[in-house]
């Protein structure tokens, strides 16, 4: 699936892995970092707004319940491509399964939650927000992260990014494996790290809860 190239770095191989591995600690610390600024900025626009649909409309119903089903959806799509990544993702270049269709199925994933999340607010309008803020989030960190790729893998990620685009999936290029090897402690903290996406419904049934008892006071009326 790779072949090991030359990274353009001076040293002994031991300290070329070491300072990948730094960079690639680094990246995740900054990822983890502007999350959670998102989070708090998002958390503060839904406390300050709230939905033009009435509370207990059907069309917020069913807003929703799409948003159940995205997150659903987000859940089970990590945690199918965490049984293709396994713990490949620091040795080799996985382009089969989920990764086959696009370079970042796992961030494609986390951002159909963040729309389910923000759909529980009863708003649409929310919900493209929360999407649009979490792919805005992953796109910067992508661009570090293909840096990495790129000194890592040479020509071989070079002729995988040319075909595979980095979010919208290419069904047609769909590619798999005969076997899987599943990391069991990998598999269950993306499946633990999707998860967190139903804490919007406690959330947001909470903040409603405050609104209407006049706790805040909402700012803004989104569609």
């Amino acid at each position: 699936m790779s072949e090991p190239v030359t990274s353009g770095r001076s040293g002994s191989p031991a300290a070329v892995a070491r300072a990948r591995s730094d960079d690639l600690q680094h990246i995740q610390r900054r990822r983890k970092q502007i999350i959670r600024l998102g989070a708090a900025a998002l958390l503060a626009l839904a406390v300050t707004s709230q939905a033009v649909l009435p509370p207990d409309s059907l069309g917020r119903d069913m807003i929703e319940g799409i948003g159940i089903a995205a997150i659903v959806l987000c859940i089970f799509g990590r945690g199918w491509c965490a049984l293709y990544i396994g713990g490949r993702k620091k040795t080799e270049l996985v382009m089969t399964g989920p990764y086959s269709m696009c370079r970042n199925p796992l961030y494609v994933f986390s951002i159909i939650g963040a729309f389910g999340a923000g759909a529980q607010s009863g708003s649409i309008m929310m919900a493209l927000i929360f999407a649009i803020g979490c792919w805005w989030v992953f796109r910067s960190v992508v661009r570090h992260e293909e840096r990495l790729l790129r000194d890592r893998f040479g020509v071989v990620f070079a002729r995988y990014e040319n075909y595979t685009p980095r979010f919208r999936p290419t069904w047609y290029r769909w590619q798999d494996e005969e076997t899987l090897v599943c990391h069991p402690s990998l598999y269950l903290c993306t499946m633990r790290d999707a998860l967190w996406f139903l804490i919007s419904v406690p959330v947001f049934a909470g903040v409603k809860l405050m609104q209407e008892l006049g706790l805040v006071t909402p700012l803004i009326m989104l569609p």
